[in-house]
């Protein structure tokens, strides 16, 4: 597909037959293609925290809300909020194996296992026992504790992915307990590594299995050992030495060197009453140089103030930062663009604020949010939502572009999240003028409503709208849904997090257009009303919502 097809396939997504709209959509079509070409560059050397790829980064979005008409939306009028991140890279170990009664079991590195570290340690050390402990679940809303007291302090815990109901069949006491195949936040790996630190554990490792996890191998050993985290005290360290993921078969190796089954244990791990089972004689020894370093990183806000409740905000957000230089791939590529994975998602959200910021100035203000270090764990939208520019109670609502189809235009939308809140609502609605139905996400396995900056929000009681192209097949116009999970696996299988997540002349922007136009008029529907989104009976997050800014009569829907 050339340049002229790409950009014709934009204008035909909107099925708008006069020649002036025709011409609007190759523009905007254009206008993101051209913003995903220069952020996914070599120049910006794969858009890492912390590297010249940053400086360039911000250098580059503050020049284009500055050239919108935009006003700076940070601390101090800034455009910028600073981060301060610990950036940590693992060396070659000096020791890694499984020691048993029987010797020991060497691990290779990348193959067996992948290790990174969040403490500022010249050496990450390990040489503790080793205890299995399920899904790793302590969740008393549910009726589920899987440490039952149990002390893991100074010890390796080794956690299955997803949740306990995951791979529970019809009958089991499990089921229903947690989301079935709807992941929760007790199945993210996130919450796997800090539930290990609030046990005093020194090391975590999970057992990786992409249908749990929600992407293979590939895709965990892409940071290389490198990782970063929020500076903090040393009272406030991790006790987690070292953590990360075990191959399937490492794990097996591993289990089978304490003459335990792991397809055993998983049943077991399915039941309330399991309890925690220590690998008797088996410890985990880990010797790996670190590198650590603070730096300095920024997240970019810019904003339109609002005319009549400036303090009341509405947030749009994408993530800057990729995952830099790595090794060389096939073609001899070493950055990792994130032309996709976000850059993609930025020229959208500088797209919209192009279309808000030419129209009447809305009611409330309008806040832009380019985040940093999204793909090491949502970190710079947790900075933000942890020491806030706008009160969370005074945040309307936070809409997220993470990753777009590249594949074409759609009959419908794909909703990550459903039943959380009213703002699901108000997508159906505005996919209906576009001609789309919404599809819940067909992939709710890969808890991906836990996965990106808009989390960081909705863990506040901030009401949250997530685009994410890799949550379901989208039914394309050409090709249906087998055409749309073709897509999927493809970019996940290949692309994700690699290099050849890069700007391709085939791409086809018509369905990424529709998304961006949805959200955007979404946005500008809260911005220019008075309504306040919000969540559903049943949420998990309801209870979080500061109800005293929310006045009762416009607590549903949005004011048009």
């Amino acid at each position: 597909m050339n340049r002229n097809q790409l950009l014709l396939s934009a204008a035909a997504l909107l099925s708008l037959a006069s020649t002036p709209v025709l011409a609007q959509a190759k523009d905007a079509a254009a206008r993101v293609t051209e913003t995903v070409r220069t952020l996914a560059s070599d120049a910006f050397e794969g858009r890492a925290p912390g590297t010249a790829g940053e400086k360039r980064t911000i250098d580059y979005l503050v020049a284009r809300f500055q050239a919108l008409g935009l006003e700076p939306a940070g601390p101090n009028g800034r455009w910028v909020q600073e981060v301060p991140l610990l950036h940590t890279r693992l060396g070659a170990a000096t020791r890694l194996a499984f020691k048993g009664p029987e010797g020991a079991a060497p691990l290779v590195a990348g193959k067996d296992l992948y290790l990174s570290t969040i403490r500022p340690d010249d050496v990450a050390r390990v040489d503790a026992p080793v205890v299995f402990v399920g899904y790793g679940a302590k969740a008393p809303e549910r009726g589920w504790d899987d440490f039952k007291n149990v002390d893991v302090r100074g010890k390796v815990v080794v956690f299955l992915v997803n949740d306990p109901d995951f791979h529970a069949e019809p009958g089991e006491p499990v089921a229903g307990k947690f989301g079935g195949r709807t992941m929760t936040y007790y199945g993210r790996w996130t919450y796997k590594f800090e539930e290990a630190a609030r046990q005093g554990a020194v090391g975590a490792l999970i057992v990786h299995e992409t249908a749990g996890a929600g992407y293979g191998w590939n895709v965990v050993v892409s940071p290389g050992g490198e990782n970063y985290d929020i500076d903090r005290r040393p009272e406030d360290l991790t006790s987690v030495r070292l953590q990360g993921w075990l191959a399937d078969a490492a794990a097996r190796r591993l289990f089978a060197f304490a003459s335990l089954d792991l397809d055993k244990l998983k049943a077991a791990a399915r039941s309330p009453d399991f309890r925690p089972v220590e690998l008797k004689g088996v410890t985990f020894q880990a010797e790996m140089p670190a590198s650590h370093e603070v730096v300095t990183s920024h997240n970019v806000l810019a904003r339109i103030p609002g005319a009549r409740r400036p303090d009341e905000v509405v947030m749009f957000g994408a993530h800057w930062d990729a995952y830099g230089k790595g090794a060389p791939d096939a073609l001899g590529r070493i950055y990792r663009p994130g032309a996709n994975d976000d850059a993609l998602g930025v020229a959208g959200m500088i797209e919209i604020a192009r279309r808000m910021k030419a129209g009447p100035p809305p009611a409330r203000s309008v806040v832009f949010a380019a985040w940093t270090a999204e793909e090491r764990g949502l970190l710079g939208s947790e900075y933000y939502a942890a020491n806030p520019v706008y009160p969370m109670d005074k945040t309307v609502a936070n809409l997220t572009l993470d990753v777009l189809q590249t594949a074409g235009p759609a009959n419908d939308v794909v909703l990550v999240g459903k039943g959380q809140n009213t703002l699901e609502d108000d997508m159906a609605r505005v996919a209906a003028t576009q001609g789309r139905r919404v599809t819940p996400e067909g992939l709710p396995e890969r808890g991906l409503f836990y996965r990106a900056d808009h989390f960081s929000f909705a863990k506040r009681g901030v009401p949250v709208l997530l685009i994410m192209g890799i949550a379901g097949a989208s039914d394309l116009k050409q090709g249906g849904t087998a055409a749309g999970q073709a897509w999927i696996d493809a970019y996940t299988g290949s692309c994700y997090h690699q290099a050849c997540d890069a700007w391709s002349k085939d791409w086809n922007l018509a369905g990424a257009l529709q998304d961006i136009a949805l959200v955007g008029t979404i946005g500008k529907e809260l911005a220019h009303g008075s309504a306040w989104p919000a969540w559903k009976p049943g949420s998990e997050f309801g209870k979080l919502r500061t109800r005293s800014a929310v006045p009762a009569a416009a607590a549903h829907g949005v004011s048009r």
